[in-house]
Parts: C-alpha cells; structure tokens; sequence
C-alpha cells in the first residue's frame, strides 16, 4: 500500500500533468491507478489527440510544466513518430496517443481491472 507522502506526490503530478495536457486540448483524458497490479509505476493518463503536431505540443507541454513542478522526466519514446508518445516521470507514465493510435492499441482495455482516478476537478469545462 502506498504511504501518504507518495499517494500526495501521485496525485500532485497528475494534476500537472492533468492541467498541461488540457491546456492544449487533449481528448478523453483517463486516469488509472496500477500501482497494486504494476511494479513499474503507480498511475496512468492516458489521453488522445487527433494529429500528430497536437500529439508533440501535448507532450511537450506536459514535459514543460512537469520540469516546472519539479517532477524529473525518466524517459520519453515515440515523441518524433507523433502517433504515441510515452513520458515517464516514475510514479506516473503518460501515454499521448494521436486518436486513430489509441484506438488500435486500446490500452485502457488491458488495464481494465484498474481503478479510474477522478482527474475532473483539474480539466477546465468549456462552454459553448
């Protein structure tokens, strides 16, 4: 189980990357917690964008605003393809996938036993 101080630093760097992420308009944003069936990290997000430039701002934002927040990038792949770029910041591992990507993979789909976290209080609700 995770103790207090880890939980608080999970949920700290999902908001910013939560908030940087919707910031440049991604889509279907999902959150999921793995930490009892990974050893590898803690949480998922996983969300989409349609084309591969908004794939690349997305991720590059969230890279930003990460290094603003503190929070060291381990790794990233994928990010000159566009299609899927993985960022791994330890505790949490983000998956920006252009749409067409995500859906061939369906990667929430092996992950289903996990439980959702709820990410809404940090995407902002655009009115039309």
């Amino acid at each position: 189980m995770l103790n207090k101080k880890m939980t608080s630093n999970v949920n700290d760097m999902l908001a910013v990357a939560v908030k940087a992420a919707d910031s440049k308009r991604a889509e279907d944003l999902v959150a999921l917690d793995i930490h009892e069936m990974s050893i590898i990290t803690d949480d998922y997000l996983i969300l989409s964008a349609p084309t591969e430039r908004q794939v690349i701002a997305i991720a590059d934002e969230i890279i930003d605003k990460m290094a603003e927040a503190g929070f060291d990038l381990v790794r990233q792949e994928g990010r000159s393809e566009g299609q899927w770029v993985l960022l791994d910041f330890g505790d949490l591992i983000v998956h920006v996938f252009k749409t067409e990507t995500r859906e061939f993979y369906r990667l929430e789909k092996n992950w289903q036993a996990a439980p959702e976290v709820a990410i809404d209080q940090w995407i902002i609700k655009e009115e039309f």
